[in-house]
């Protein structure tokens, strides 16, 4: 985020001074666009534990991983942790300061769009609408309402375009642009593998128009060395822990963990990820950048993204953080076609406050979907009257509870510790010293490690994801309390004995967690340490 400095600090460029009156403009209406956007994920995560809501699955996950910063993770890069860590350095266990640099990273792909539609040539109108089209876009209000490195994505696949932009129109000189690039590229990378993907299509889109000579310069070379530089650490580490993230892909892959759309699912599945109205902004948008030759790159780069995510048969919410570009696209797209008018003042079309009415109309109408602001009973009753969530067709693996998994994943972690701690102490002290939890799933091992203080409950660990990475910690399996959904002859298989002690049945949570057993194991055959290897799942 402190690339968001750089458009304030543009006196010692050649071409725009600060005092550039529609920079100064957009700056500020950028800002209020940002405020209000931090607003709304600050208000409703102080709303959401009034209401019954808790943290949610992944959000423990990324803390632990915080609590063993490395250059990199099974399933995720690094970022996210620090982001964790400093979060709970900062906030302890407060729900609204663990998610604040997500709703940070939110505002600033707010502002990053205003600043978008400034550098396209868009003044107030389109920088605007197209800010609009963002804050209401209910993947990004979901996104940004918890801890993840999502909410960076779009953060740093925007900067990266603004940088070239500006060095396009020669705002900024050439080697401020490519270490700004460099830089935001390579945290991009840190932060999730995707970052990729964005960069070869901005390659691509560049190599395919006459913006390909931005690309043969030594300081687009210093740009491209610094964001391998940058993201290195994190090949190495791939390679010293024999490259987990691909094997963790390729099972997913094997067994159908991504539901595979079609290619008009997918492209309907746009229109609800941002908004269906806003389609009538973005749509324009490409075609608006794959019309003009000075900006037909960009609109290559949305095409090309699109095509990666669609042939890679990538969830369809993996689209969503290059959006900014065709909003910002779109909101210019829209001016200009008022602009050449004459009989409508430009400035204040009709077309302007009643499609954004709209937009925002909507966005109020779905934001119970986006973000828990609602009870879950009124939440359920509101869903029936507006039929805007039906339980009979929902795709998530495991999934035919009364919740999606995005709210049900809050659920059931308070309750597994309540059942653990008595079960623990219950037990005489030389088997609480030589007791283990082993955990199905990370939601699992993570919940009980980040809501328990040390002594309230054994040590937990888990072969699922970077819990495997972490070890047995010494367990030899003589007491183990494991969760699982196996039943009690399986146990047996590998235990001499089994009891059950408790039983996982949160009405709310998903339904495969309520398919657990707790499980009270003596003796196990295999000695845990020395069978470790047999617990990795990387999934």
């Amino acid at each position: 985020m402190l690339f968001l400095a750089y458009p304030c600090r543009m006196a010692a460029s050649v071409t725009v001074r600060s005092a550039d009156p529609t920079l100064r403009q957009a700056i500020r209406l950028a800002t209020i666009f940002a405020l209000i956007k931090l607003a709304i994920h600050v208000g409703t995560n102080l709303l959401e534990p009034a209401i019954g809501y808790g943290y949610f699955r992944d959000e423990f996950y990324y803390l632990m991983c915080g609590r063993h910063l490395a250059w990199g993770y099974v399933d995720h890069g690094p970022v996210v942790a620090v982001q964790a860590r400093l979060a709970e350095l900062l906030f302890g266990h407060s729900l609204t300061g663990i998610r604040m640099f997500s709703a940070l990273a939110g505002a600033a792909r707010v502002f990053l769009t205003g600043l978008l539609a400034w550098a396209l040539g868009g003044r107030r109108p389109a920088q605007g609408l197209a800010m609009l089209c963002v804050l209401c876009a209910p993947q990004y209000l979901g996104l940004d309402s918890f801890l993840s490195m999502n909410s960076f994505e779009s953060m740093f696949w925007m900067i990266c375009l603004l940088a070239l932009i500006l060095l396009q129109r020669d705002l900024w000189p050439p080697q401020r642009a490519w270490i700004v690039l460099g830089v935001s590229a390579g945290l991009g990378l840190l932060n999730k593998p995707s970052m990729m993907f964005f960069l070869i299509a901005v390659g691509l889109a560049l190599l395919c128009t006459p913006q390909r000579k931005l690309l043969f310069t030594r300081h687009a070379a210093m740009g491209i060395a610094l964001l391998l530089l940058i993201a290195s650490p994190n090949v190495i580490w791939q390679a010293i822990h024999h490259w987990p993230t691909l094997e963790f892909l390729e099972n997913g892959r094997k067994d159908g963990k991504n539901i595979s759309l079609g290619f008009l699912a997918f492209f309907l599945a746009q229109f609800k990820n941002v908004n269906p109205i806003a389609a009538l902004v973005w749509i324009p948008g490409v075609v608006f950048l794959l019309r003009r030759a000075q900006w037909r790159w960009l609109g290559l780069t949305w095409v090309f993204t699109y095509a990666m995510m669609f042939a890679l048969h990538a969830k369809d919410y993996y689209l969503v953080p290059v959006y900014p570009i065709v909003f910002a696209a779109g909101g210019l797209a829209w001016e200009t076609r008022f602009a050449t008018r004459k009989s409508v003042h430009w400035d204040r079309p009709i077309a302007f406050p009643v499609l954004s009415g709209l937009i925002a109309l909507l966005a109020i109408i779905s934001l119970p979907m986006a973000i828990p602001v609602l009870p879950v009973e009124s939440w359920l009753r509101y869903m029936k009257a507006t039929h805007l969530y039906d339980s009979s067709t929902n795709t998530e693996t495991d999934s035919s509870g009364i919740l999606p998994q995005f709210y049900a994943d809050r659920f059931g972690w308070e309750e597994l510790s309540a059942k653990i701690r008595p079960a623990y102490h219950s037990l005489p002290p030389e088997d609480q010293r030589k007791a283990v939890v082993t955990a199905g799933n990370y939601g699992e091992a993570s919940s009980l490690l980040f809501l328990n203080k040390p002594g309230e409950i054994p040590p937990v660990v888990s072969g699922h994801n970077t819990h495997f990475l972490w070890g047995p910690q010494g367990a030899t399996g003589e007491v183990v309390f494991s969760i699982n959904a196996a039943k009690l002859p399986a146990m047996l298989e590998y235990y001499q004995s089994c009891t059950v002690v408790g039983h996982l049945d949160h009405p709310y949570a998903m339904p495969f967690e309520n398919r657990r057993n707790i499980y009270l194991c003596r003796n196990r055959k295999k000695n845990l340490t020395e069978d470790w290897a047999s617990f990795k799942f990387y999934y």
